[in-house]
């Protein structure tokens, strides 16, 4: 049986299940399996909309979701106090706030098993939500039959997913060291600033905020493509109010202040 059969006859045994969704790899591939296993009528997607969230992502996951019903919950992260100061378990905390809302929206549609997208590669790392999940009694059916990121976008490719080859993202928040105070304004400057290099053709790209710096950092072969358009994006990150702009030779890392020296 191939990880995939796996994971239908895991599905397969949910009556109803809420999924918690973000538009991106694993929860599209997650979605499209539950609904070819289940029927639309017996799956709920939500999407939790906050100053976390990229508006790209944003626009793309409501974009998804169109045609079925879901639920999207307006959620304040800034009414976290460990969000707010970026508690080095601030993904604990709010992973908590959100993962409790979508059980809640979940309970009063009649459902009592809720999915996320997590995969075996993610167990793995540094992420305090998941340890939050798991209290929560949420369910990870692709983590649970051992399958890879890799697997997962070899799988939706051959699906025609369309998300196949989406650069994983993670929360605006992750861009600023632990202890940082976090404001909307601070996000949204962040947000703008990756925007700003999708438009240059950079598609995988994390900007760090040091403050009066902007560290940036991308795929090892985008590296040519960045210094090319150096004059364009250096004017348009001091329009945002960085002083100094910089790439980070080390390229892209996923959890960058949890790695390679940086705070732990």
């Amino acid at each position: 049986m191939t990880k995939y059969e796996e994971l239908c006859a895991q599905i397969a045994k949910y009556p109803k299940v809420a999924i918690a969704y973000s538009g991106g790899c694993d929860s599209n591939f997650l979605l499209h399996v539950c609904l070819n296993v289940l029927g639309k009528d017996n799956v709920l997607p939500v999407f939790v909309r906050g100053a976390m969230v990229t508006q790209d992502d944003l626009e793309e996951a409501l974009g998804y979701l169109e045609g079925l019903d879901h639920v999207v919950i307006d959620m304040d992260v800034f009414s976290i106090p460990q969000f707010e100061y970026n508690d080095k378990k601030r993904c604990y905390w709010c992973k908590k706030s959100i993962m409790s809302e979508i059980k809640r929206v979940a309970f009063q549609h009649g459902i009592t098993d809720v999915l996320d997208g997590q995969n075996v590669d993610d167990l793995s790392e540094y992420r305090p939500g998941s340890k939050a999940c798991r209290e929560l009694g949420i369910l990870s059916p692709l983590a649970d039959v051992k399958m890879t990121k890799d697997e997962i976008r070899a799988y939706s490719k051959e699906l025609n997913i369309p998300t196949f080859d989406k650069p994983a993202n993670a929360c605006l928040a992750s861009r600023f060291e632990y202890g940082t105070h976090l404001t909307r304004k601070k996000l949204e400057r962040i947000d703008r600033a990756e925007k700003i290099l999708h438009d240059c053709g950079i598609r995988h790209v994390r900007v760090r905020d040091m403050a009066l710096a902007a560290r940036i950092e991308c795929e090892p072969g985008d590296m040519d493509k960045m210094i090319g358009q150096r004059e364009r994006i250096v004017k348009a990150f001091r329009q945002l109010g960085f002083r100094y702009v910089t790439l980070d030779l080390n390229g892209i890392t996923s959890g960058g202040f949890d790695k390679n020296g940086y705070i732990v």
